[in-house]
Parts: C-alpha cells; sequence; structure tokens
C-alpha cells in the first residue's frame, strides 16, 4: 500500500509517469523502506495506463463486492415485503437511552482504600 500511496503522491506532485526513484525518494523522505520488487511490480502493471482510468476500473469492480451489515440479509431471508419498510422506520426512530443512576460508593472499606 505504501508503495501505491508513493505512486499516487507522485502523480499528485505533477509526474504522470513516475519512476522507480521518484517513488524511493517519496518513500525515503517519511522514514518508510523501499522494497524494490514491489516498486518494479507496480511499475510494470500501470505501464502506459491512464491513473484517473485505472481508479475507475478499480471502483467498478469494488461496486460488485459486498459489503456492509446484515441488514441486506434480514430482509433478502424474510422475502423483503413488510420487512424493509418496518426496519426503515426502526432505523429511523431515535433509541432512548436509559439513564442509569450510579450507586454511590458507601464507606464499606472504612475509608480505606486499595487504589487510594
Amino acid at each position: 500500500m505504501k508503495v501505491i500511496a508513493a505512486y499516487l503522491l507522485a502523480v499528485l506532485g505533477g509526474k504522470n509517469h513516475p519512476s522507480a526513484d521518484d517513488l524511493k525518494d517519496i518513500l525515503g523522505s517519511v522514514g518508510a523502506e523501499a522494497d524494490d520488487d514491489r516498486i518494479e511490480l507496480l511499475l510494470r502493471e500501470v505501464k502506459g495506463k491512464d491513473i484517473t482510468e485505472l481508479i475507475a476500473a478499480g471502483r467498478e469492480k469494488l461496486a460488485s463486492v459486498p459489503s456492509g451489515g446484515g441488514g441486506a440479509v434480514a430482509v433478502a431471508a424474510t422475502g423483503g415485503g413488510g420487512a424493509a419498510p418496518a426496519a426503515a422506520a426502526a432505523a429511523a426512530e431515535p433509541k432512548k437511552e436509559e439513564k442509569v443512576e450510579e450507586k454511590e460508593e458507601s464507606d464499606d472499606d472504612m475509608g480505606f482504600s486499595l487504589f487510594d
């Protein structure tokens, strides 16, 4: 990830096609070790490609990855129908916080505590 971050920083800095030395300089400036194999692998994979197109393609791939809680699974498991509006209404209603009054400490220890 740090090599990718360095690549993106170089592109943001104005270098459309950063070199391995550019990435090493960026990583070295923050005290990170530069792994030559990973740098070369990244540069081979992005050679001749536009970074905005790569990011757009990555977003499309991520859109198909399931992410989130079990709410969608629960709705699908119940068959949908009336479960979705009920779930939405339950989510919209703010939870009421119950205030639990803390009991004052008693002097059962006769004024002596291990942690004082």
